[in-house]
């Protein structure tokens, strides 16, 4: 919980510092201290270096953590005024037309993005486009100037031929400029578009003409950065985030514990340990695992006894983050539903009309929790192939953020019992698949009132 309290009497809110990051006290809870004005994400670099999925993994994580974001990705208006996609002669300096068109798209995404950060409820918008002239990046921030934006570029640069060809391959032939399009012919008119661009590229130069922007390079996808003049917490996130993701191939799977004694009594919390149905499913795991032989296979738990057991068959070293407790009930904690119905009536119609806000008294909420998750998923977009065995509100919150889901939406994800969610990396998200182990368990799902 937040320490060091002071007050700020001219914004009348709280404001606490707890380590690592700020955070204020709202009406609905401890959030993060967001930046002075909202921000800009202009995305840089050629075609084909990831620019649309790091903006959208960038939008997925920030919404999580309470950052209002929304992507504008310019290709779109483009395909808006331009039905159909001819050649890569659209993308050539010369074509005079075409320059007018992409200009025209460019500033209607811009006149949104204002929209949007002005009476749109945003904190930060993603400007995904090449933007890879200076006189394009003049513009943006000239836009910027005018409506007192904050500006942080995330340049994408990647000389390894071999990513490049993947990506045009995974993301670009798959598009909807080439759905009617062979991939032969597909991947040549990509390449001459690439080249239409590196003929006016001019990369952010942090040694001389844009030595006072503020931005990051990603070089290689990810096998170095360059970061230059950071200068607010948001930037600050987004730099964090950029330096822990990866787009290797990998496989997340996410459980619930077994199920335990206070599951069959219907108890909120606790630190119960397995019924004898979540010993068979503790068994169960340990030969799905054994199955899938996953690579390198690290397994997480929490530091609860009913994670704990079900993690001691699996035969693999298991590490212990107190960050996967369960969401703490406060003096509601042991409790059925209906005991806190009788006990705490007004407590109880709260948390269902506001389940993801609501903090049981002297306990949590799901905003809280997903603050002490952020380094959980930081982690994870680190590591390779990983087993987190949670609880169910710990299991919604990571789902929540895998699947870009609202605050409104998380508290209700059906994360049952005795199931595994298999999770694989795909361009441009997650793909989840369910897996159930067939052993019976008690179904914890509360639905929405």
């Amino acid at each position: 919980m937040p320490r060091e309290l002071t007050k700020n009497i001219s914004q009348k809110i709280w404001i606490a510092s707890n380590d690592d990051k700020p955070l204020v006290r709202r009406r609905s809870g401890w959030g993060p201290l967001l930046a002075k004005s909202p921000t800009v994400l202009v995305m840089v670099g050629l075609p084909a270096r990831g620019k649309t999925s790091i903006s959208r993994k960038i939008t997925r994580y920030l919404n999580w953590i309470g950052i209002p974001t929304k992507v504008f990705n310019v290709g779109e208006y483009r395909r808006e005024a331009v039905k159909y996609y001819s050649s890569y002669d659209f993308f050539k300096p010369e074509n005079e037309s075409a320059v007018k068109i992409r200009q025209k798209c460019a500033m209607n995404a811009l006149r949104d993005v204002k929209s949007y950060l002005t009476g749109g409820g945003g904190q930060v918008a993603v400007y995904d486009a090449t933007n890879t002239t200076r006189e394009r990046r003049g513009m943006i921030l000239q836009f910027a100037r005018e409506n007192a934006f904050s500006i942080f570029f995330s340049e994408s640069v990647c000389n390894d031929p071999g990513i490049v060809a993947s990506t045009i391959i995974d993301v670009k032939v798959s598009g909807p400029d080439y759905k009617n399009t062979n991939e032969k012919d597909a991947i040549l008119d990509f390449q001459k578009r690439i080249e239409c661009y590196k003929a006016c590229y001019q990369p952010l130069d942090p040694d001389n003409y844009d030595r006072d922007l503020s931005f990051i390079k990603v070089i290689d996808v990810g096998r170095q950065f360059i970061v230059n003049r950071i200068q607010d917490h948001v930037q600050s996130k987004i730099v964090y985030y950029l330096m822990n993701v990866h787009v290797q191939p990998r496989t997340i799977y996410l459980c619930r514990h077994g199920e335990s004694l206070d599951n069959l009594q219907g108890r909120l919390g606790g630190d119960s340990g397995l019924s004898p149905q979540g010993v068979k499913f503790a068994a169960a795991l340990a030969r799905f695992v054994e199955e899938r032989n996953p690579t390198d296979l690290k397994v997480w738990t929490s530091q609860l006894r009913r994670c704990i057991q079900t993690a001691e068959d699996l035969n693999v070293p298991y590490e212990q983050w107190n960050a996967l407790d369960e969401l703490y009930a406060g003096v509601c904690e042991e409790m059925t539903y209906d005991e806190m119905k009788d006990k705490y009536s007004e407590e109880f119609a709260l948390r269902d009309k506001d389940k993801y806000y609501y903090r049981y008294p002297m306990g949590e909420s799901y905003q809280d929790m997903v603050q002490r998750l952020e380094p959980v998923i930081l982690e994870l977009e680190r590591q390779v192939n990983i087993l987190v065995v949670c609880h169910q509100a710990v299991m919604r919150c990571l789902l929540g953020y895998f699947l870009d889901k609202s605050a409104d939406e998380i508290p209700y994800l059906k994360c049952p019992l005795h199931t595994v969610l298999e999770i694989t990396v795909s361009a441009y998200g997650w793909k989840v698949k369910t897996i159930s182990l067939d052993v019976e368990a008690v179904n914890t799902h509360r639905d929405r009132p």
